[in-house]
């Protein structure tokens, strides 16, 4: 097996957004700190369908909701050198669309959205077990090690949004997750484990132009377990919890806490020569706001290297 497809292989970190209805907490990305030679670059093309009954937090006026969205996303990112330590920068932009019913008082309606969702960023740094390497040296080195990482996502007001409207693809407001990220080796088994805070602005634009929402920040912790069959083809599963996220509109009595839970799958193929396929499934399991939501999505990923 030559250098780069082996790296090509073992590098699969990539993962899709599927929507901007599905909250951002609700992320489950396994191997998000996996080992990579410097100078490995990424582009991915997704997609993804999320439906099921939307438990909106009590600043929206919207009960008994019912969404179906679909969100195409593309993706790229690329790996460096950082003090010795291996650093990964990627972006994700998101286009989404679909139908949403519910009940705002006594008056039902259901509306069509389409259009840009939030743009995605995350930069992750390994701080133990994934030192800086070429893909000479990666291909050398072993790989089972224990790896601790941070990283930094954030997404950006980028979405389509108006304030005279309760449904949006855009949340007008940016957001930043610092966490940190434990991946340990056990024979063909990964097990990894994050967790992060999610901190948000405060959109000063909110329903109508006439309020302001901000809400507090939301915890939240991932665990996966990952079996791999031979080098670039694995299975995974996958769980998140998150909590907190009180919502307040003009500095109003604070909504309720949100307790969520989620459960998934993700499994990945690898193609040709630094061509790979990666399809997921996540259900919520139990919740008050957000979590009823089925998402299953899909995509393709292809990764090449610098030259020497």
């Amino acid at each position: 097996m030559s250098v780069s497809v082996h790296a090509a292989r073992i590098f699969l970190t990539w993962t899709m957004l599927t929507s901007a209805f599905v909250a951002t907490a609700q992320d489950l990305e396994p191997r998000a700190y996996s080992a990579s030679p410097v100078g490995t670059n990424f582009i991915g093309i997704g997609f993804g369908r999320s439906s099921g009954d939307i438990a909106f937090d009590p600043t929206l006026p919207i009960t008994n909701a019912n969404a179906t969205l679909y969100s195409p996303a593309v993706g790229v990112g690329r790996t460096f050198g950082v003090f010795r330590k291996q650093g990964l920068f990627a972006a994700t932009l998101p286009y989404a669309w679909g139908n949403v019913s519910g009940e705002v008082g006594d008056q039902q309606g259901r509306v069509y959205r389409s259009g840009l969702a939030d743009t995605r960023t995350r930069l992750s740094i390994n701080l133990r077990g994934s030192p800086s390497m070429s893909v000479t040296e990666f291909a050398r080195r072993p790989h089972r090690r224990l790896i601790i990482g941070t990283s930094l996502t954030m997404t950006s007001p980028s979405g389509q949004y108006d304030n005279t409207k309760l449904i949006n693809l855009g949340t007008n407001r940016w957001s930043f997750k610092p966490e940190i990220g434990i991946s340990y080796p056990a024979k063909k088994v990964f097990l990894d484990l994050y967790a992060g805070v999610w901190f948000f602005t405060e959109n000063k634009s909110f329903y109508t132009g006439t309020f302001s929402r901000s809400q507090n920040p939301l915890t939240a912790i991932q665990a996966h377990a990952s079996y791999t069959l031979r080098p670039g083809l694995w299975a995974a599963i996958d769980a998140t919890w998150y909590t907190g996220g009180a919502a307040t509109v003009n500095g109003g009595v604070p909504s309720e806490r949100q307790s969520n839970s989620r459960l998934g799958a993700t499994f990945s193929y690898p193609l040709t020569k630094g061509h790979s396929f990666k399809l997921s499934y996540s259900s919520g399991v139990t919740g008050n706001v957000g979590s009823k939501f089925n998402t299953i999505s899909g995509g393709w990923q292809y990764v090449w290297f610098d030259r020497p």
